[in-house]
């Protein structure tokens, strides 16, 4: 029976600890812990490496293969596979049946493991690692043992992570030499979390680029580990945590940045700095032809509620930040600026004027006089150094939650091959028509659909740079997304080219660019009534073209 107040299978309240098994590849912190149990009278048991280790610092660790009297095999592959382990962990003391199979077959109980898991997710975040190193670091003798002690926490402390020693050392002190079953309990939710994700790893690389092909498995795992508890959701009421991917990205993330300045970042700071970040790197992938005598080209944007306000491809990060803020200087005002260069002193030094407040600045590094400056500037403002550019071989997997169930889809890096845009109606596109077309598609795929914009080449700086002039999203209906970029293009609109996300399905929205005078009209096509709408481009003397792709966000 259990006794008043403890459920079937709850165990103690306090389990005293004679015996652990420790066992793991992150030695940090372990002679300290592991000292202190000994201290206490605990019996270490141990394998390999951990063993070894251990004597080094003094500290006596029985080899696993004096308990299980069976050497380690296999290059270690199997050593604690074996019932004398995983007897004296998953057996359950108050159990007559249990208690007499572990007399029977002299099997000695464990109180506590301590295991922590090869590093699968560090292994296949090196760059170059090959299948088979990866493979070989998947861990089975740890998570079994970890389940078993999980399972059995009525009886056994289960520790996988240094973080975890000072709180375990804590709980035997007060207890002496006891563990609580509140600990216990603890332990083990953390531990099946953690073998949760080393499994979700796992099968996410092996169903990915660095195993089968398969695209979208019919058993979809995700591993994320808590990185940060937020103040807020995006609005006051609602709590909000950040995770991160539990396998290590190779690519630049706003999660795994560098912050060198500013306050915490919100959740909002966070979504908005993400699209920020992609655009700018997609701008890395426009072809945009300098005039003689430059460098290679920089991109710039500025988002305001992940939607682009301004984007701009320049020959110098200055030149890029200026025109992108140009784009809509109203916008900007408040929001997320990314480059895709380092942040130099002179970029610095025109995002330090009065007419300009960002809440975040992404770049892959700033130099020091920029740091210095923008420091200076402002006390506040996040400053994120992402690392140099570089993308996976296939554009990573996006996620949405619907009640009942999640949306999965690869994400849109995609631009249409200039040499397959169309020339449907109006005079024929010259190859700086084309390159401009390019660089809006960019800046249009991250718009949110239903969405237009306007841009061209700098009336400010001349065919060495090209911008944003005005931009029209998140709109029910397309004509209002027209309505909305050639106003914010102003004047600008004259001779300028306008990108649409989707076909037009009917002519009005072209109506509205003409009339704002527009001269190139591009769009995915594939309207039943795009012939309307090459009818009005020839009429009125404008280029139309269509990509084949449309680029909706939702």
């Amino acid at each position: 029976m259990a006794a008043h107040g403890q459920a079937p299978g709850d165990g103690p309240d306090l389990v005293p600890i004679t015996r652990a098994l420790v066992s793991v590849s992150d030695k940090s912190g372990l002679v300290p812990f592991v000292r202190a149990l000994a201290d206490m009278g605990v019996e270490i048991i141990s394998t390999g490496g951990t063993a070894a280790a251990l004597q080094r610092e003094g500290i006596k660790a029985t080899p696993i293969e004096q308990v299980t009297g069976f050497p380690e095999i296999m290059d270690g592959r199997v050593k604690t596979l074996h019932p004398k382990v995983h007897g004296g962990l998953l057996g359950v003391r108050d159990n007559p049946a249990h208690a007499a199979a572990m007399t029977t077959h002299a099997i000695a109980p464990i109180d506590l493991v301590c295991v922590n898991l090869y590093p699968f997710e560090a292994t296949i975040a090196r760059e170059g690692v090959s299948r088979a190193e990866a493979i070989e670091q998947i861990d089975i003798g740890g998570p079994s043992m970890v389940r078993s002690a999980a399972k059995n926490h009525a009886f056994v402390a289960v520790v996988t992570s240094p973080d975890q020693y000072g709180r375990v050392l804590a709980d035997l002190n007060v207890n002496a030499g006891k563990t609580s079953r509140q600990l216990r309990r603890a332990l083990a939710a953390t531990a099946f979390s953690t073998t949760a994700k080393y499994d979700a790893a796992i099968a996410s690389y092996l169903s990915g680029e660095g195993g089968t092909g398969e695209r979208f498995p019919d058993a979809l795992s995700l591993a994320f580990i808590k990185y940060a508890d937020l103040r807020y959701g995006e609005n006051p009421h609602q709590p909000a945590a950040v995770y991160r991917e539990a396998a290590p990205t190779r690519e630049p993330s706003i999660i795994g940045a560098t912050q060198l300045h500013g306050k915490e970042l919100s959740f909002n700071n966070v979504n908005d700095a993400a699209a920020a970040l992609d655009l700018a790197r997609a701008l890395r992938r426009v072809r945009f032809t300098l005039p003689s005598g430059y460098g290679a080209p920089v991109g710039a944007c500025v988002v305001k509620h992940t939607n682009p306000c301004g984007a701009a491809i320049a020959p110098t990060v200055a030149e890029a930040v200026d025109e992108a803020i140009l784009g809509d200087p109203v916008a900007a005002y408040g929001g997320i600026l990314a480059v895709n260069s380092e942040l130099d002193g002179a970029a610095a030094s025109r995002l330090c004027r009065n007419d300009v407040f960002l809440e975040v600045i992404v770049a892959p590094s700033f130099s020091d006089a920029a740091l210095e400056q923008l420091r200076t500037r402002w006390a506040n403002v996040r400053l994120l150094a992402v690392g140099e550019p570089r993308d996976s071989a296939k554009p990573p997997i996006e996620c949405k939650f619907v009640p009942g169930g999640l949306l999965v889809q690869e994400s849109d890096r995609a631009l249409a091959n200039p040499a397959e845009v169309s020339h449907r109606a109006g005079p024929p596109p010259t190859d700086t028509t084309l390159q401009i077309t390019g660089f809006l598609e960019a800046v249009c795929r991250a718009l949110t659909s239903n969405a237009i914009v306007i841009g061209g080449i700098s009336p400010e700086r001349g065919p060495s740079c090209v911008r944003v002039f005005g931009a029209g999203a998140g709109q029910m209906d397309r004509v209002n997304a027209c309505r909305i970029a050639r106003r914010k293009a102003g004047k600008l609109a004259k001779g300028a080219v306008a990108f649409s996300d989707a076909f037009f399905p009917f002519p009005d929205g072209p109506k509205k660019l003409i009339h704002a005078g527009v001269t190139t009209i591009a769009h995915p096509g594939g309207s039943k009534r795009d012939q309307d709408t090459f009818d009005l481009c020839q009429q009125s003397g404008v280029t139309c073209l269509t990509t084949g792709m449309r680029h909706f966000r939702h």
